[in-house]
């Protein structure tokens, strides 16, 4: 495999988020292996030892509370899910304990809800957490909260938790490892002609690419990764989507898998909150005026472009711009509570009350998405 100045800087990257998935910790049957993980923390080691940070971000949860509570299949419903998820949590989070104590490592567990990710104040909360145990070499093993999430407030999967960490402690790289050796234009278990991709630097290189759901086990697949892959680079950080058996080369030489380029500009935190984390409370029709001054002109959004208003939000949430058509176009903070708005939907800004003459969402709080 040819090197690229993309797999370089996975190479030289000194803060790594590395998203280990759940088929990486189970043997084929699905039974949680703690072997597995101490080869991964030996690779997860070695890269420490090279002078990288490192954060983890680990599935397998769920699949470790399944043997303690006799389930033999991956439970559907939620709250078998959460009980599994609290028993393994336990067993899941001694393992790394004890892998990283070999090497007289100190672990911190880390369990994150879509909540303290979409909600600004929980977001530097966590933020000032992860950095806080890198100063003080304590590896973070970070986790979704499974025993508190519903499937209204979800990540989805790691993969997509693993991209926003990676933006919250301004890593340099995210290495997702998985039970595939990197991105193929089909599944290569169902298709043996399945083309092998191993670099992906704009959207011509996804020509043609079908990726799929998850296995049996977690809640990710190559569309999640693929998806999470994307974000994270759109957000500025270099990824390599590797298989688990190869973790030893992907965080050493960075020559397997598949390297997704990052953007030249890095997204400020803000803007990467705003378009990829915050949770929206309502939203806006814009007139077809008003969408060419957002996206076109960088323009702050005024009540006369507004032509419809739905949600119960107050000034300082955060809100979806949609054109006529309700496509998302953009995610911003809107000045006014929605029972203000609703009342100055299409007037101009010289028809209000001299206090009621500001942008709806000024364009320094508006993103693109």
């Amino acid at each position: 495999m040819t090197d690229s100045a993309h797999r370089a800087a996975i190479r030289s990257a000194r803060r790594v988020v590395v998203k280990i998935g759940t088929t990486a910790l189970t043997t084929p049957s699905g039974e949680f292996d703690p072997d597995r993980l101490q080869r991964l923390a030996d690779a997860i080691e070695a890269r420490m030892k090279a002078g990288s940070d490192v954060v983890v971000v680990s599935s397998g949860a769920i699949a470790a509370g399944m043997a303690p509570l006799g389930l033999t299949r991956r439970p559907k419903d939620l709250a078998t899910k959460q009980a599994a998820a609290s028993v393994g949590q336990v067993a899941l989070i001694n393992s790394w304990n004890t892998a990283f104590a070999r090497y007289e490592r100190t672990v911190g567990q880390v369990l994150l809800t879509a909540q303290d990710i979409a909600a600004r104040s929980q977001h530097n909360n966590a933020q000032r957490t992860l950095d806080r145990l890198r100063v003080l070499h304590a590896v973070a093993i970070v986790n979704e909260n499974d025993t508190v999430a519903t499937n209204e407030i979800r990540f989805g999967d790691n993969d997509r938790l693993s991209a926003l960490v990676a933006h919250l402690v301004g890593a340099d790289a995210l290495v997702l490892l998985s039970d595939i050796d990197g991105l193929y234009d089909g599944d290569p278990r169902k298709n043996a002609s399945a083309r092998f991709i191993p670099e992906v630097s704009g959207p011509e290189d996804l020509d043609g690419v079908i990726a799929g759901q998850g296995s049996h086990l977690g809640t990710g697949g190559m569309a999640s990764k693929l998806g999470s892959a994307l974000l994270a680079s759109d957000a500025g950080v270099p990824v390599l989507l590797a298989a688990a058996s190869s973790a030893e080369a992907a965080l050493s030489d960075a020559e397997v898998g598949t390297v997704f380029a990052a953007r030249r500009t890095r997204m400020s935190s803000r803007r990467f909150w705003l378009r990829h984390a915050a949770e929206a409370a309502g939203a806006l029709v814009l007139d077809d005026g008003a969408v060419r001054a957002v996206l076109e002109r960088r323009r702050s959004l005024l009540p006369a472009g507004v032509t419809s208003v739905s949600g119960q939000f107050h000034g300082g949430d955060v809100v979806e711009l949609r054109g006529s058509d309700e496509t998302v176009i953009a995610r911003g903070v809107v000045g006014y509570d929605a029972s203000e708005l609703t009342s100055m939907v299409g007037r101009s800004t010289a028809d209000l009350p001299p206090e009621l003459r500001r942008a709806v969402v000024h364009a320094d709080d508006l993103v693109a998405v």
